[in-house]
């Protein structure tokens, strides 16, 4: 452990626990994380079709539509959002494990998050409390159960070339994605104005998620209200304030 994060602004009930969506995928980047460090898998190793890997599967570009019976495209020809890519990475590394026990034995139990389990799929049923979200947060710049190379790498773009769509925002080329979170690169959308190397996720429960390494700085919400033209509007700005805040605090 290096370091302690400090809170410098928070609002609203810490311990209600709501879903946290799509920031799940980034529970997922860890406990794979983990994996790999424990060297049970490798990243580089062949899953789906013929071509992709375990990689190509967190990043987006194993080829795959949003969901099961969606239209395909070649392996690592074009950043595709997908739920079911990330479901199929879970089931090569689990095997007959249950996914909840897996995430609670590789990353809840030991950051202790005890308000957060897994009540879905894998890619998008997490659900948890904003403090456990905060502790979550504070693990990636600190790298808390992982290897700082294994983070790092984690954190840095995956075929970093590839053009692809965030949903709710639209189009960007190239779109950078690391092995499980997004990474802003030169993007204007949610993610404000934060450097290029910032990396995190939002859901479409209105959870977000959004760390820097380098500047040691991470913001985090869960929402009552689902995404929606609301958070397009007002995430990029408040993000940026968010910014300041802990960068001046």
């Amino acid at each position: 452990m290096d370091g302690i994060v400090e809170v410098v602004g928070a609002e609203g009930d810490l311990d209600d626990r709501r879903p946290w969506a799509s920031v799940s995928k980034l529970v997922v980047a860890m406990a794979v994380g983990v994996e790999v460090d424990w060297g049970l898998h490798r990243y580089e190793e062949p899953l789906g079709p013929a071509g992709a890997t375990l990689a190509h599967h967190l990043s987006h570009s194993a080829g795959y539509g949003l969901e099961a019976g969606d239209a395909t495209r070649p392996v690592g020809s074009r950043r595709v959002y997908s739920n079911v890519a990330v479901d199929r990475a879970v089931e090569a590394v689990v095997g007959d494990e249950s996914p909840a026990t897996w995430l609670d034995d590789r990353v809840f139990g030991g950051l202790g998050m005890v308000d957060t389990v897994l009540e879905g799929r894998p890619a998008a049923g997490v659900v948890g409390s904003t403090r456990d979200l905060m502790t979550f947060a504070g693990a990636w710049l600190r790298a808390d159960g992982l290897a700082v190379a294994t983070r790092d790498r984690i954190v840095t773009p995956f075929l970093g070339e590839l053009d692809g769509i965030v949903p709710g925002f639209g189009r960007f080329r190239p779109c950078p994605w690391g092995l499980g979170p997004e990474v802003r690169g030169d993007k204007r959308h949610w993610m404000g104005e934060w450097p290029s190397d910032s990396g995190g996720h939002f859901g479409q429960s209105g959870a977000l998620v959004l760390f820097n390494v380098r500047e040691r700085i991470a913001v985090v919400a869960t929402s009552t209200v689902e995404f929606g033209p609301w958070a397009v509007a007002h995430w990029p700005g408040w993000i940026d304030t968010m910014r300041t805040l802990a960068l001046t605090s």
